[in-house]
């Protein structure tokens, strides 16, 4: 089961590292246009992109180092 947990948290740091690209190259294509609309529109969808990736990104980074307390008790443990 657990190695079931690894394999899903490694698609969504390559799928979120892949759209991270896509956003970033939709980003710097928005400042290419002539109509100011078109730019706005790809600018802020550009930028949602790269948000939604940003947050897999930390998503998985959490996954994998999980902080633990000084006690050494994980927050799903009750005493």
């Amino acid at each position: 089961m657990k190695i079931l947990r690894r394999i899903k948290n490694i698609i969504v740091l390559l799928l979120s590292l892949f759209f991270l690209v896509f956003g970033i190259d939709i980003l710097v294509g928005s400042f290419k246009m002539a109509n100011p609309l078109e730019f706005v529109m790809t600018l802020f969808a550009a930028s949602f992109i790269i948000l939604f990736c940003i947050v897999g990104i930390l998503y998985v980074f959490f996954r994998f180092f999980p902080k633990k307390s000084d006690d050494g008790m994980d927050h799903a443990d009750t005493e």
